[in-house]
């Protein structure tokens, strides 16, 4: 049986008219989520978030099972949630209620409502998995199963010219692996461009958070918000911010790089956004 976690804090998100009187320490206490990626450890935190939980399995020696959480107000945590992973270290195992699977690099997973027990490891300590791992309430049980990066549908958008040039991945969609109401994926930047999802946009219907990775030693700087009082935050390898939907999300690294994306909310359709003109920004 899992230990369940002392009972810890919400991350709870400030409303748009705080955000334009906060500090600089007070916006990174607010949105963003550092310390994730621990060796040998599983970190989780709860936030207000369309009651998102945000977490990261990074087993070494010792496999990692998904601990209970009083904040979900069930006997095991995903009494009444879905969760969704993706792999961003090196090879590594899931074991679903008993049932093994390999996990490569890159490969993620879905694991739906009533799931007893989630535990991750790693095929090679020295090269260990990192379980990058988010979870939503849920309404009905949906078939776990993992999924292969090859399989997952890719959108090829942006521009040279615009240097924005990437590919998106989706893992859970409805159209692919079907979730209650997760969405998730990852954003790849192609060599020599920088900006992502830019143009920006928001779309009132549901949350998102997004966990940047593969940036070395460089730094993204993030941009949130309302679009007419924006604020910015310097974001590090393994670091994730949190996106109400009144927030845009767009960044700019000294690089490529990539990062995941997850959503829940009330709306599922990846496109249903509401662009914000670039001029009109402040």
């Amino acid at each position: 049986m899992n230990t369940p976690l002392q009972s810890s804090p919400i991350h709870r998100l400030p409303r748009p008219e705080e955000v334009r009187r906060m500090s600089v320490e007070e916006v990174y206490s607010a949105f963003v989520l550092s310390d994730l990626v621990l060796p040998g450890e599983l970190t989780l935190r709860a936030t207000d978030l369309d009651r998102l939980f945000v977490g990261v399995a990074m087993p070494t020696t010792t496999p990692l099972t998904l601990p209970d959480h009083p904040e979900t107000g069930t006997t095991r945590f995903l009494d009444r949630r879905e969760l969704g992973f993706i792999n961003i270290g090196g090879p590594g195992v899931v074991v679903i209620n008993g049932v093994e699977d390999q996990i490569g690099s890159l490969d993620g997973g879905y694991i739906g409502k009533g799931t007893q027990t989630v535990t991750w490891a790693s095929n090679d300590p020295a090269h260990p998995a990192t379980f990058f791992f988010l979870s939503c309430p849920a309404h009905e049980t949906r078939t776990s199963a993992a999924v292969r990066r090859e399989t997952t549908r890719t959108l090829p958008l942006g521009t040279t010219k615009e240097a924005n040039r990437r590919v998106i991945r989706q893992y859970i969609h409805p159209d692919g692996q079907g979730s209650c109401q997760l969405v998730m994926g990852y954003t790849e930047l192609l060599e020599g461009s920088v900006w992502n999802t830019f143009p920006p946009h928001t779309h009132n219907r549901r949350s998102e958070i997004y966990f940047y990775f593969n940036l070395g030693e460089r730094v993204v700087a993030h941009f949130l918000g309302e679009p007419r009082a924006t604020r910015h935050v310097f974001l590090h390898d393994g670091h994730a911010t949190l996106l109400p939907s009144w927030s845009i999300h767009s960044g700019c690294g000294q690089g490529d790089y990539c990062f995941i994306w997850g959503m829940a909310g009330e709306n599922q359709v990846f496109r249903d956004m509401d662009a914000v003109p670039v001029r009109s920004l402040r």
